[in-house]
């Protein structure tokens, strides 16, 4: 472990750790010091994620969660506290795509599945821990949302609905515990490789097109899951500590135009 740490003597929860931007937030907080607990639904994913942070050096331990199970995000959060005995940032990162891109096909279940896993996992885990934070003053919520929850485009209606959700969950949030020291903000990615945007990827490969990934951004490239963890990692730390209600977008510039690169006018 070689990083700046940051995190040095923090604990943090890392929820959707075994893949993407929470598995490289993951591995970074644990390169920053931080001891950490990681959920995820996928158990073998996690074990080997835990497994090679503490061949580093780092402590991590896992538990097998589904967010939108409300007991289940509770023993998450009391498995750390009992191995801890604190909690100091929580990364609601826990998101599925779900449903289909039209508004006519997207069903009711596709619907309730998208918001309880998206908005309700964030919901549940901020519930759970904010006792625990206002008591000690101190704490930092970062909750992963999208450049689809700041403009159409980017996801499904269901997806896309409930990534604004999360952010206006963010500022309620951080109204409510701001006067405690409790900060809570949000990060917004852009087009990232992840597991979650694999089909994407996938097919755009598949179609020799994959030089049009993110050309719709200033950047004219898509995000890396490390880029969007190290906005986490500085909203999580002591570096953000007047910072509290806000939405980063972690885009290339996508939300800086009106879509189309070059055209601001």
């Amino acid at each position: 472990m070689t990083g700046h740490r940051r995190l040095e003597g923090k604990v943090a929860i890392i929820t959707g750790a075994a893949s993407g931007i929470g598995r490289a937030a993951a591995f970074l907080f644990a390169n920053e010091g931080a001891r950490l607990t990681l959920a995820d639904i996928s158990e073998a994913a996690l074990t080997g994620i835990v497994d090679q942070i503490s061949k580093d050096g780092g402590q991590a331990i896992m538990k097998k969660t589904d967010v939108s199970n409300e007991e289940e995000v509770k023993a998450l959060i009391d498995l750390t506290l009992d191995t801890y005995s604190q909690v100091d940032i929580l990364c609601n990162n826990a998101g599925i795509a779900g449903g289909s891109p039209s508004l006519e096909e997207e069903d009711g279940e596709a619907w309730r599945k998208v918001m309880e896993v998206n908005v309700m996992g964030a919901v549940f885990a901020t519930k759970h821990i904010a006792s625990h934070m206002k008591e000690r003053k101190s704490g930092s919520i970062v909750n992963t949302s999208s450049v689809a929850g700041i403009r159409a485009g980017a996801g499904t209606n269901a997806y896309s609905a409930s990534k604004a959700a999360i952010i206006s969950f963010t500022q309620t949030a951080a109204c409510d515990l701001g006067g405690f020291n409790v900060r809570v903000n949000a990060v917004c990615p852009g087009l990232i490789e992840t597991g979650m945007t694999k089909p994407v990827f996938d097919f755009a490969r598949e179609a020799g097109k994959e030089s049009k990934l993110g050309y719709r951004c200033e950047m004219r490239r898509y995000g890396r899951p490390e880029e969007v963890a190290a906005a986490i990692l500085f909203l999580a730390s002591d570096e953000a500590s007047y910072i509290t209600g806000q939405a980063l977008p972690v885009d290339g510039g996508n939300t800086a135009s009106l879509n189309l690169p070059g055209m601001k006018y």
